[in-house]
């Protein structure tokens, strides 16, 4: 399938899914999709550096023309928090560093546009992306939220296509 290739990430120190998905038009197909794992028993830095090599990697191997990046829930854990902040910083930064536009999308917003309401659990998410896009079946939760990021960010991109054209 040709058309605009869509990156889309679902964050984490320990687990940062990626998926990539092609749009032409209304069609959306699956690309490719992934976890990038660090070590945790890796100094934070190398972490750090290792999730934004990966996903710099990801956008070389599969050339997106844009990116986006699920938004983090605020957890009762500072630390923790701030750790997740600094995994979602390298989820920002490496595809702007490539020169992708990179968008940010709620959870709840990535929820309702796979499966209709913001209130959908991980397998409900994982069992819309299998039957969205059939090359993605068996795939992880973390990349299937990644999937579901991209999917967001399509339909996201579409109702502002759709806008300009009312709008022009």
């Amino acid at each position: 399938m040709a058309g605009i290739r869509i990156l889309g990430l679902d964050p984490g120190l320990r687990r940062t899914g990626w998926g990539v998905i092609a749009v032409e038009g209304a069609r959306i197909g699956h690309v490719a999709h992934g976890v990038i794992a660090p070590r945790d028993s890796l100094p934070f830095a190398e972490r750090l550096l290792i999730l934004f090599d990966a996903i710099a990697q990801v956008v070389a191997d599969h050339q997106p023309a844009e990116a986006a990046v699920e938004e983090t829930f605020m957890n009762n854990n500072a630390a923790s928090a701030l750790k997740l902040g600094h995994a979602r910083a390298m989820a920002l930064v490496a595809p702007a560093k490539a020169g992708l536009p990179v968008a940010e999308y709620a959870a709840t917003v990535v929820k309702k546009a796979v499966v209709g309401t913001g209130g959908a659990d991980k397998d409900q998410v994982a069992f819309m992306i299998a039957r969205l896009l059939p090359g993605a079946r068996g795939v992880s939760a973390d990349a299937a939220d990644a999937l579901a990021v991209a999917i967001a960010h399509a339909h996201a991109r579409t109702a502002r296509q759709l806008a300009a054209r009312r709008v022009a």
